[in-house]
């Protein structure tokens, strides 16, 4: 996800690669990281903290707090410290700044379409947290794709949703792609019209503003193809299959912010 955010950064034209750096312990992942970005790398923190106007903290969760041990140490030499824009899925602001011993940090939950110019995140920030922080972080956000302020407690349903959402979106194409193989479609055109057909649809909503239901009922003319296939969609669930995996990675979020 930190490589997804960076490209899209360089990409937008927001920050330079030659601003970018990252650490991680790994020397594969750093030199993912390079080869992707052009960005420095660094097998430890100290040098990233100590040059960064913005810190992206994108360690697992469960490694937060090994993480954290290491860069309060680092994070306490800047003054002011650098703006950390936390990616930590199920992490509240209140265990990231117990953990840091910092309170200029702000959530935010990206998906990897940022990659690609078209993510969707939300960020939400603590109640101190300066104006101005809080715009540097929506811009470097929009700068990939769509970014909306929630409240912390929405955050757990955002990240079922959209941080999540794109494997879902995924397994969808997939499956129209084996079903249009299934009819006698070639494998490589099942999949790229399956995907610009999701991609179309998703843009429609986007740019029309109408409701999908709607949407959906200007393409079912009556006994045609497509209510045929609508009606095969609710016999086999595809509806409740979708809620029901938003509802379980919400679950999910709540479990891993417990733990």
């Amino acid at each position: 996800m930190a490589t997804a955010l960076a490209c899209g950064l360089v990409r937008a034209q927001i920050v330079p690669a030659g601003r970018l750096s990252a650490a991680d312990p790994a020397e594969p992942a750093r030199q993912r990281f390079a080869e992707a970005t052009g960005g420095k790398v660094f097998a430890e923190s100290g040098p990233v903290v100590a040059d960064a106007d913005v810190l992206f903290l994108a360690v697992k969760p469960q490694a937060l707090d090994e993480a954290a041990g290491v860069l309060a140490t680092e994070l306490g030499k800047q003054t002011p410290p650098p703006l950390i824009i936390s990616i930590l899925a199920g992490v509240s602001l209140a265990r990231l700044t117990a953990a840091l011993a910092v309170e200029r940090i702000i959530r935010v939950m990206p998906n990897t379409p940022c990659l690609v110019g078209c993510g969707a995140s939300g960020i939400c920030s603590p109640a101190g947290l300066s104006k101005d922080d809080v715009a540097l972080a929506q811009r470097l956000m929009s700068a990939v794709g769509l970014a909306v302020r929630v409240s912390e407690s929405q955050m757990h349903a955002l990240t079922a949703l959209s941080g999540s959402g794109p494997a879902y979106v995924y397994q969808v194409i997939e499956a129209l792609s084996d079903a249009g193989v299934r009819e006698g479609l070639p494998r490589e055109l099942a999949t790229q019209l399956a995907a610009a057909t999701v991609r179309g649809a998703a843009e429609m909503v986007l740019q029309t503003g109408e409701h999908p239901a709607a949407l959906k009922d200007s393409v079912a003319s009556p006994a045609g193809t497509t209510i045929a296939g609508l009606a095969a969609l609710e016999e086999y669930g595809l509806r409740s299959a979708l809620i029901a995996a938003v509802g379980r990675a919400a679950e999910r979020s709540r479990e891993m912010e417990e733990e």
